[in-house]
C-alpha cells in the first residue's frame, strides 16, 4: 500500500512500459495492473496519473523500437534471426504494408508482437509523422485497458490488496494469453497459404 502511495511508484512504472517498448520480458502490464488493484481496493493512489505514465512511458518505449529497427534493421542479432523471431517479422511486414494503423494499434497488446511489428515498421522506412500518432493511441488504449483490468480486480477484493494485485496479474495474464493464440492463429491462417503455394 505504501508503495501505490509512494511517488517513486509512477518514476518505476515510467521506466518499465519504455523498457517494455523494446524489450517484452520486462512485465509492464504486470505492474500498471497490480497498482491499479492495490489503489482500486484501497482507495489511494492517483489513477489518473498511473495511466497517463504508463501511456507515455509505453509510446516512447515504442517509439524506441522503431528507431531500433529503422537504425538496425530487423537482422542485425542472433535472436533476431531465429526461426519464429523471422516469421513474425516477415508477418509483421506484409500487414504494415496493408493495414499499418490496425496493426501497430492492435500489437501495443502483445509484448513480442508489438516489439516485431515497431521495429519492422522502423526498418521498412514507415513514415515517422504516421507513426507517432499510432504509438501514442497504442500507448493510452492499453494503458486505460491495463487500469480497467486492475480496477476490476480492486473492486472484487475490497481492503485486500494483496490478493487484488495477483487476481488482476492473473487476469492480465490470461487476457495476454487469449490475445497470443489468436496472434499465432492468424499467423498460421496467413502463414500456410503462402507455404501451400
Amino acid at each position: 500500500m505504501q508503495a501505490v502511495a509512494s511517488p517513486w511508484l509512477y518514476l518505476v512504472l515510467f521506466g518499465v512500459t519504455i523498457l517494455d517498448g523494446f524489450f517484452p520480458p520486462v512485465p509492464s502490464e504486470t505492474v500498471l495492473v497490480a497498482a491499479a488493484a492495490v489503489a482500486a481496493s484501497t482507495g489511494g493512489g492517483d489513477l489518473l496519473l498511473l495511466g497517463m505514465v504508463a501511456a507515455l512511458g509505453a509510446a516512447i518505449g515504442d517509439n524506441i523500437a522503431f528507431l531500433i529497427g529503422r537504425r538496425m534493421g530487423t537482422t542485425r542479432f542472433a535472436w533476431m534471426r531465429r526461426p519464429r523471431i523471422v516469421t513474425v517479422f516477415a508477418s509483421a511486414q506484409r500487414a504494415l504494408e496493408n493495414r499499418s494503423a490496425v496493426l501497430i494499434l492492435g500489437a501495443r497488446y502483445v509484448p513480442v508482437g508489438r516489439v516485431a511489428v515497431n521495429m519492422s515498421a522502423g526498418a521498412l522506412g514507415f513514415a515517422w509523422r504516421r507513426f507517432l500518432p499510432l504509438s501514442l493511441i497504442g500507448g493510452l488504449s492499453w494503458s486505460v485497458f491495463s487500469l480497467a483490468i486492475g480496477l476490476l480486480a480492486g473492486s472484487w477484493v475490497k481492503g485486500q490488496p494483496l490478493l487484488s494485485a495477483a487476481l488482476g496479474i492473473a487476469i492480465a495474464l490470461l487476457v495476454g494469453l487469449v490475445i497470443d493464440r489468436i496472434a499465432a492463429a492468424r499467423r498460421r491462417r496467413v502463414i500456410a497459404p503462402q507455404l501451400a503455394g
